[in-house]
């Protein structure tokens, strides 16, 4: 990762952690991994910026790929992507991992999830083997967006929330 998009990567996480106490910093590849409580339980967290972003849009907020693990209330490897636009009502969206698995997500506001667990272990285990995800995703204004990810260092981040979260 260069050294500019080091720097926004990591001064953009502030808005995914939902505390002032996000610790342990470390980046693998192009993905960031930190630890963080929330509502005063720990939660372990990877997340990535796209390398590339494509959209006829004027405006874009700030855009995130993230793996979270909640051990207090036993969610683990939950997928989420932050669009940095609000999605068209009812709106799902396609991410494929290097044009060979496409998953569909559901959106609410401006974020997106699997639609269960299984969903959720399914992308991320092809997203461990793949070299490259692309999501794409439609505004509330009908701006069709595409960005890519790189999956460079994914497999060696959830390593790592594995075992910051004690997960098997």
């Amino acid at each position: 990762m260069n050294t500019f998009r080091a720097f926004v990567f990591i001064c953009s996480l502030a808005t995914i952690a939902t505390s002032s106490h996000a610790q342990n910093l470390t980046e693998y590849g192009d993905w960031l991994v930190f630890q963080d409580k929330e509502n005063g339980n720990l939660a372990c967290v990877m997340s990535s910026v796209p390398q590339k972003s494509q959209g006829k849009y004027t405006s874009r907020g700030q855009i995130f790929a993230v793996v979270t693990h909640r051990p207090a209330e036993k969610r683990f490897n939950e997928f989420s992507f932050q669009a940095g636009y609000t999605f068209k009502g009812g709106a799902e969206i396609a991410v494929a991992i290097d044009k060979k698995r496409t998953f569909t997500l559901f959106t609410n506001a401006g974020h997106a999830w699997a639609k269960d667990a299984q969903g959720d272990k399914d992308l991320i285990k092809a997203m461990r083997a793949g070299n490259t995800m692309v999501v794409r995703g439609i505004s509330s204004r009908g701006t069709i967006t595409t960005d890519t990810f790189s999956l460079k260092g994914f497999s060696a981040a959830i390593k790592a929330i594995n075992a910051a979260c004690k997960v098997q």
